[in-house]
């Protein structure tokens, strides 16, 4: 099975979205628990604010213009391209989009086993959409 999704021509994106959402949600719990205190609501709202399909959209969009690699913009564009329009409440379907893309992108990294890039891309994902929240 994870031979299948390692080769990155080929995979199934909406599986390795699916492997990704969970990958990047366990980062970024990790860090609402290293930032955020002891109080549950603080690490909820700060986790919420980082996963949500809109803050994946915004570091996609900056990802992809020369941070990626070029076989990670290959996969991205793939899974973005993939991706049917229905998305859930309080995202448009171009987020949604682009934040299937991100995941894919982070599910393939994780699959691949190379943690090094894994933890630059959800680094700097994760430091485009703390930028821009404070531009907000």
């Amino acid at each position: 099975m994870t031979s299948e999704l390692t080769d990155i021509r080929n995979a199934d994106t909406t599986k390795l979205a699916y492997i990704g959402d969970a990958v990047y949600e366990v980062f970024v719990r990790m860090r609402s628990v290293e930032s955020c205190g002891r109080h549950a609501g603080d690490m909820n709202r700060y986790s919420v604010r980082l996963v949500k399909a809109d803050s994946q959209a915004l570091a996609a969009k900056e990802l992809v213009n020369g941070f990626y690699t070029d076989e990670e913009t290959a996969l991205f564009k793939r899974a973005r391209n993939r991706t049917n329009t229905t998305h859930p409440r309080g995202t448009t379907p171009a987020e949604y989009k682009l934040a299937t893309g991100f995941e894919a992108v982070i599910g393939w990294l994780y699959i691949k086993g190379d943690t090094g890039r894994l933890d630059e891309v959800i680094g700097e994902a994760v430091r485009i959409i703390e930028d821009k929240s404070d531009e907000r």
